[in-house]
């Protein structure tokens, strides 16, 4: 299956100058969603994953989806102020400035394998304050899936010590 023909492309989209690569077509096509979801069974064994991770928003799709498929648990990274209860907070750097993700304190138990999901793999910078989130509460990142990576901006770099799989790459 063609996941680029399902993805639409809205430009200037949420500022001029970048192209905003939407992958909710997909999301209403029940075929494109078990074709997802087998495709990274095929490359993350269940032995290798305690509990799923979304990043917000986007990623909890995916990680949903896996966490059904694999009969796992699934947590969130949210923003900063979202999440209720005890949270673990890191901030880090973005484009233009800073930014803070969290998870809850309890979400990972000390020892526990991670995947941590997204939509989307950009610049790398949400993904990389992720991983260091999750490692920080002493879970293991057993890897990243995103449906969707943005070559050019090369954020593969920031956490290529880590097993990654993106389905379709631009």
């Amino acid at each position: 299956m063609d996941l680029k023909e399902r993805v639409s492309e809205y430009p200037n989209f949420p500022k001029k100058g970048i192209l905003f690569r939407d992958f909710s077509p997909i999301l209403k096509d029940p075929s494109a969603l078990s074709y997802i979801t087998d495709e990274f069974t095929k490359y993350f064994h269940p032995k290798d994953v305690d509990v799923f991770a979304g990043i917000e928003s986007r990623g909890f799709i995916l990680a949903c989806l896996m966490a059904s498929r694999y009969n796992k648990g699934m947590i969130m990274i949210r923003k900063s102020g979202k999440l209720p209860g005890k949270t673990i907070k890191l901030s880090y750097k973005i484009e233009y400035g800073q930014d803070t993700i969290e998870i809850q304190k309890d979400a990972i138990e000390r020892g526990q394998k991670v995947i941590i999901c997204d939509d989307l793999l950009a610049t790398g910078g949400t993904a990389k304050a992720s991983a260091k989130l999750i490692e920080k509460v002493g879970g293991i990142i057993s890897g990243f899936a995103f449906m969707i990576e943005l070559t050019e901006l090369k954020g593969m770099r920031l956490i290529s010590n880590y097993n990654c799989k993106s389905l379709v790459k631009y």
